[in-house]
């Protein structure tokens, strides 16, 4: 079973190059973020032609949204809001996985990026954001069971590790890296406690991203990347985890995302 994840900056504007890791990856479920459109304006037809009828979605205009495509039935679709908020950033389903004791729930999310400054004094997105993650560590625990089948995956907006980001020294003051947001998703992680399917893979010693800025004019040269987007699953999960892919040459693409496609894949 693949899964994957991929924050796409604008679902109608992307559709093409969505289609296109789908014939590549061939995921069965695609968990999808910042689709940047209301649910009336979704571009349905474009993946159920494609295979993928099961959608759920949540998407607001010009911001945010979340959105699932399914080669699965889901047993149930949810939404959910967070910290005082209704801005389309949490949704999970249910699926029916042979091999399961109990239906595997998938969270996709779109954690805030927070703004510019690292001060809740002064900047309310950064406060939100905070205010975000404490609400998850807290919601999880209480709505999951460790030994039960769970996935939490998306865009975190937060490189936790020294080698999530291209410079720790250089970082450690710009939002993403510093070390509240570190603490808190790192606090969030153990609570359930969640695993790093990513770094089951690849070596927490070793550098790994799937987000380079706009602003680098040759992003592959600078490489001045941060990995921002993150698939955690639960214990139960760990021993079936086959494989990770980063899917790079993306950022490559037409009128690409700044974001890269994750794909998990678990042998059941």
């Amino acid at each position: 079973m693949r899964i994957l994840t991929w924050n796409i900056n604008s679902i109608r504007l992307r559709a093409p190059i969505v289609l296109d890791v789908m014939d590549t990856l061939k995921p069965d479920i695609l968990c999808i973020q910042e689709t940047k459109t209301p649910d009336e304006t979704f571009p349905h037809a474009v993946f159920e032609e494609n295979g993928y009828d099961h959608i759920h979605i949540h998407g607001m205009k010009g911001y945010n949204g979340v959105a699932v495509l399914s080669r699965l039935p889901l047993r149930t679709r949810q939404i959910h809001h967070r910290a005082g908020r209704e801005d389309c950033r949490h949704i999970a389903v249910e699926v029916d996985v042979a091999g399961l004791p109990v239906p595997l729930s998938i969270h996709n999310l779109y954690i805030p990026a927070g703004g510019d400054v690292p001060d809740v004094s002064v900047n309310d997105k950064f406060a939100h954001k905070l205010d975000f993650v404490d609400e998850l560590t807290e919601w999880f625990p209480a709505q999951i069971s460790p030994d039960a089948p769970a996935i939490a995956l998306g865009d975190f907006n937060i490189a936790p590790l020294e080698h999530d980001v291209w410079s720790h020294k250089q970082l450690l003051d710009v939002v993403s890296h510093t070390p509240i947001e570190v603490e808190k998703l790192t606090r969030m992680q153990n609570a359930m406690p969640w695993v790093d399917a990513m770094r089951h893979f690849i070596p927490e010693d070793e550098k790994c991203y799937t987000w380079w800025s706009y602003r680098n004019r040759d992003w592959k040269a600078s490489n001045r990347g941060r990995r921002l987007d993150h698939i955690w699953v639960t214990p139960m999960l760990k021993p079936l985890l086959k494989s990770c892919t980063i899917l790079t040459e993306a950022r490559d693409f037409e009128k690409p995302s700044d974001h890269v496609p994750v794909m998990i894949e678990l042998d059941l």
